[in-house]
């Protein structure tokens, strides 16, 4: 007969999805957001839990430091890195990602602007912004003083609105730009892309060393719609265009497409739009090693609550 699981084990598992949504959101990788998770789990198993008030205060407390930990030994890795770094894309759900505020503050945009701050200001950032933990809660958590936190949550959020205006597009709306795009990206339409992206925009590929990818930005709607118009006439990392695939899908929150081909994922690629429904910001993740999570086909639930 199966043991069930005892009380203990019951109690991480219902917070669970929490734990993986505060460390991925403080990593921008999925791999290091389930090792954060898995760690914590193990604290959690050797705790004194009788001296435990509050398990899920406790145990995003725990992951959060965790997560601080390995994203200050990944910043080494991420200076060296080969061109742009990207976070690891995941496929989500809809259901449980609906709020604005969730899905804005898991995108591909967001998770890049997060970027740009310490590991202390993004996990202070992510607690207090997208979790609403209070001020004492995380000061626990990141083991700051109260008054330091609300200082680091003021600079962070401060510095989140310069990069990151606060407009999301409609779901409705992403979802039809990004049909478009698709169809007009295989069909070759040069036309149709030129429509849909700002004279702006800019490409962001992430190819981490593994594939051929540009190493610096990509900037203008002609140079843009020329990448992807190219797409179902050049073979692209070995795929022959007769074998490419693509199909819309969910990534972090928002439609996104997901290229494949001969039996693997190829590439991921996210959309920013602004007020006016165009196409701003790009962002194509081909790095084979942050391609997992999609290629496994696992949907995160990345909800706040």
């Amino acid at each position: 007969m199966t043991r069930p699981p005892d009380a203990d084990e019951q109690v991480f598992h219902r917070h669970r999805n929490l734990l993986f949504s505060v460390a991925y959101r403080i990593l921008g990788s999925a791999a290091d957001a389930e090792d954060a998770v898995q760690d914590a789990w193990i604290r959690w198993s050797s705790a004194d839990r009788a001296q435990v008030a509050d398990p899920k205060a406790y145990l995003a407390r725990i992951v959060s430091n965790l997560a601080v930990q390995r994203l200050r030994s990944a910043r080494q890795q991420r200076e060296t890195y080969v061109g742009p770094w990207l976070p690891e894309p995941v496929l989500t759900d809809g259901d449980a990602v609906d709020a604005v505020t969730d899905a804005e503050s898991v995108s591909m945009a967001m998770l890049v602007v997060l970027e740009t701050l310490s590991p202390l200001e993004r996990a202070v950032f992510v607690l207090r912004e997208v979790f609403d933990f209070s001020h004492a809660e995380i000061a626990a958590a990141v083991e700051r003083s109260e008054a330091a936190v609300r200082q680091t949550a003021h600079r962070a959020r401060e510095h989140v609105r310069r990069q990151r205006p606060r407009f999301t597009a409609d779901r409705s709306q992403q979802r039809g730009v990004t049909e478009r795009f698709l169809a007009a990206a295989t069909g070759g339409d040069l036309n149709t892309l030129l429509e849909l992206l700002s004279p702006d925009v800019t490409l962001w590929t992430d190819g981490g060393g593994k594939v051929r990818q540009a190493l610096r930005p990509i900037r203008g709607a002609e140079t843009v719609a020329g990448w992807f118009a190219a797409i179902g006439t050049v073979t692209y990392q070995g795929v022959q265009p007769h074998d490419m695939r693509a199909v819309l899908v969910e990534i972090n929150g928002a439609p996104g497409l997901v290229f494949s081909g001969v039996g693997r994922v190829v590439a991921t690629v996210c959309f920013d739009l602004d007020a006016d429904g165009r196409i701003t910001t790009i962002h194509t993740v081909a790095n084979p090693d942050k391609l997992h999570a999609v290629a496994d086909g696992t949907t995160h639930h990345l909800a706040t609550r």
